[in-house]
């Protein structure tokens, strides 16, 4: 199928960019995946720090008031907060707010891009238009319309960026500052702290078994249609199941390299778990609602069925704090933890049996001695090295937070809530707007036409499989299990 995917697509430069600049771990300082979890975790921590000095991070949060009015949007006034008629600042109160979010945002992602090799000039003014579309985007998301229909800023930045990206190709003009890959591991590590590890260790175990059972039905489903019914390359087949299964780009990606891949096919992979989990993120979100699930279990059935975390964390957004928590524990938990392991395994059937067989075929056809060969092993190491970092940082988020929620005692509760996690949520909502418009902008639907429909047919008939199955586990076997998924402190 190669001859059909165009060079010097969007799909290719997405391989360069979620590739860590420093592979295997040997430079950790030129690692996104590092880089995420220090940026992150140490957001936690200064949080912590604040709270325990008796002030927050709600100076950097930023929150856009939920309005009706552009008066009340500018200069704010009373509204009923919770059940409690309160005085709201707007924008003309809130602004120093947004610069101070835009300054602790702009230093920590200028830090890790001079570390990525990336020139920083062209990335801080590409971020702050990306900055400045965030701000639009969290007004509009605020507003009494936009809460109505259940926009939510990550989704508004989908949509508005899929738009505009596929008019006018505007990647070169953010010099760099569209790092999806970035923004959504910050996000996942920031939601760490916002989901006790009291409840991951609770919940762990069965969303490892759901994600597992369903890992594995959709890899088989992928693989064996790719090779018996279309004849697709092995290699290529692995990775398509690979991304339709585990973690979408990251596990498309590391397994590709793991079972040595071309590149095109790799990227030809990128592009299909795009517009898929695109398209999965609208298909779930109105099914969910559609068939009035409860809110864990729509976030475990994202969870099971999304192949992006970016995609999946915007769909689960549409259904609160337990949606998003049922979703993190199947798909974070449950899945891209595994990343490493499946590249080690198919690493190893690569060289043992894929690679055997071609080197057989080519030693044969020189009329060379198939036993003078030498053999191949399989590096025991890809597993740390393939290992997602972000997921550390993930658990070591909810770890912390976890005892100083038990240090503080349930007397602290509200005000950890408060002065803590909202602010640290806050956050985390922007880095996933940030995530999302880069989706959107570096997203291009044409670039599908070029791949051939037998790899697209083959990844839609597992995604189809995948979200009947997660369907089944999340709203039918396992419904009580998923809604009653506690959140909070």
């Amino acid at each position: 199928m190669s001859e059909h995917i165009e060079g010097g697509t969007a799909a290719q430069e997405a391989v360069k960019e979620a590739v860590p600049a420093a592979p295997e771990g040997r430079k950790i300082l030129g690692s996104e995946d590092w880089w995420a979890v220090w940026i992150g975790f140490g957001i936690v921590v200064l949080g912590i720090i604040l709270w325990l000095a008796g002030t927050s991070l709600n100076f950097f949060a930023a929150k856009i008031p939920s309005w009706s009015s552009w008066s009340f949007l500018w200069s704010g006034g009373e509204a009923k907060v919770n059940g409690t008629t309160a005085q709201v600042a707007g924008i003309a109160q809130r602004w120093p707010h947004i610069v101070a979010l835009f300054v602790i945002f702009a230093a920590l992602f200028s830090l890790a891009a001079y570390f990525l090799k990336l020139k920083l000039k062209p990335f801080l003014g590409g971020f702050l238009v990306l900055f400045l579309i965030s701000v639009v985007v969290n007004i509009f998301a605020a507003s009494k319309w936009a809460t109505s229909y259940n926009f939510e800023a990550p989704i508004v930045a989908l949509i508005l960026g899929l738009v505009v990206g596929n008019i006018v190709n505007v990647e070169g003009f953010f010099g760099g500052a569209l790092r999806t890959e970035l923004f959504v591991k910050v996000g996942i590590v920031l939601l760490g702290a916002t989901l006790p590890f009291t409840v991951i260790a609770k919940a762990g175990p069965v969303a490892l078994l759901q994600a597992t059972f369903i890992a594995v039905s959709t890899f088989l489903v992928i693989y064996f249609i790719s090779t018996k019914a279309f004849g697709i390359d092995k290699r290529f087949a692995a990775t398509l199941a690979a991304g339709g299964s585990i973690c979408g780009v990251s596990a498309g990606i590391a397994v590709g390299s793991a079972v040595k891949a071309r590149k095109e096919h790799v990227s030809a992979v990128i592009s299909i778990v795009v517009v898929w989990a695109i398209i999965s993120i609208f298909l779930l979100t109105g099914l969910g609602k559609g068939l009035h699930l409860a809110n864990g279990v729509a976030g475990a059935w994202i969870g099971t069925s999304e192949f992006a975390d970016a995609a999946g964390v915007t769909a689960a957004s549409s259904f609160g704090e337990q949606g998003i928590a049922a979703f993190t524990l199947i798909k974070v938990v449950g899945r891209d933890i595994f990343i490493g392991v499946w590249s080690l395994i198919l690493a190893i059937i690569a060289i043992t049996y894929w690679d055997r067989d071609d080197r057989e075929a080519e030693a044969k056809a020189k009329g060379v001695d198939i036993d003078s060969l030498p053999k191949q092993k399989a590096d025991v190491a890809q597993i740390w090295h393939r290992f997602p970092k972000f997921v550390l940082g993930f658990f070591a988020a909810s770890i912390l937070l976890t005892i100083v929620i038990s240090l503080a005692g349930a007397a602290s509760t509200a005000d950890i809530n408060a002065n803590l996690i909202a602010p640290i949520k806050e956050l985390r909502t922007w880095a996933f707007t940030f995530t999302f418009l880069s989706i959107g902008l570096t997203t291009r639907f044409k670039d599908l036409s070029s791949l051939g429909w037998k790899p697209i047919a083959a990844f839609s008939t597992g995604a189809v499989v995948n979200i009947v199955l997660g369907f089944l586990l999340s709203a039918v076997l396992l419904s009580n299990f998923w809604s009653s998924i506690p959140v909070g402190a």
